[in-house]
């Protein structure tokens, strides 16, 4: 018997790897098909490269950051202020989302002020940001702030408002104080919507970076970009949307997905394959 359940977890393994291996492929085929139509359609219309440039001179570009260290500091800045002002919106929206779903007047009063918020999250922020925090780092982690905020708090009140009324009054009436009440009850419940907030907000937050640092720093990947287009280094632009892209990639698919799939795992939405 326990050779036989063996051999069933280590076919159950090998399935899953070769099932995740062929989810790879899919994935990156269409990128590698785009890179072959490049590298063909650049030189077979002899295209300035003022306009777009060959496959060849993005290489060179990206070789010559790696070399010089440049491409470290504009994705280690970009990264830090991302993951900062990230967290700084977690920590602020959960606890409101919280909030508002447990209280019908902290909503109906803060429901107005979301809404008008909402569509002003992220990029409208910027001329009045470097108005406050100066052209540098605090400007560029409030517009990312901002862009998470909205999206994580509202994910956490829909969260909340989707757990019974039976579920909430149950506990209390097994003695769940209000701290037990909110940490095994309320969170765990509303866990998978702020996890779906958190990878919403984390996307407009990624576009509201590189916006914000095409105007209000000297260092980070959108400041890569706009210098490059004053000097016409269309090399430097293409490569730099590139990483911007693969960056987005790396922290959607081995950073968020796994997150959200482990949550909602965990609290009963789904259940492993």
């Amino acid at each position: 018997m326990q050779v036989t359940g063996s051999l069933k977890g280590r076919s159950s393994r090998l399935i899953r790897s070769v099932n995740s291996l062929a989810g790879a492929a899919m994935f990156v085929a269409p990128l590698l098909a785009l890179v072959a139509i490049w590298a063909i359609v650049v030189p077979l219309f002899n295209v300035n490269p003022r306009v777009f440039p060959s496959v060849g001179a993005v290489g060179a570009a990206a070789m010559e950051s790696i070399r010089d260290g440049t491409l470290f500091a504009h994705v280690g800045a970009s990264l830090l202020r991302v993951g900062l002002g990230t967290l700084i919106g977690i920590a602020t929206a959960v606890p409101l989302g919280i909030a508002m779903g447990v209280s019908p007047t902290v909503a109906a009063f803060l429901t107005p002020l979301f809404r008008f918020f909402s569509v002003l999250a992220g990029i409208a922020w910027i001329p009045i940001a470097t108005l406050w925090f100066g052209y540098g780092f605090g400007a560029i982690v409030f517009v990312i702030f901002n862009a998470v905020f909205f999206v994580v708090a509202y994910n956490t009140l829909l969260g909340v408002r989707t757990i019974p009324h039976t579920l909430r009054n149950a506990a209390a009436s097994l003695g769940a104080g209000r701290w037990a009440l909110l940490t095994e009850v309320l969170l765990p419940g509303a866990l998978p919507n702020i996890v779906t907030g958190i990878r919403t907000g984390l996307g407009f937050a990624w576009r509201g970076l590189i916006a914000a640092e095409m105007i209000a720093t000297n260092v980070g990947l959108g400041y890569m970009l706009f210098v490059a287009r004053d000097f016409y280094r269309t090399e430097v632009i293409v490569f730099g949307m590139i990483v911007i892209g693969v960056l987005w990639l790396l922290i959607d698919r081995l950073l968020l997905v796994p997150l959200e799939r482990a949550t909602i795992e965990r609290w009963g939405l789904v259940r492993r394959a």
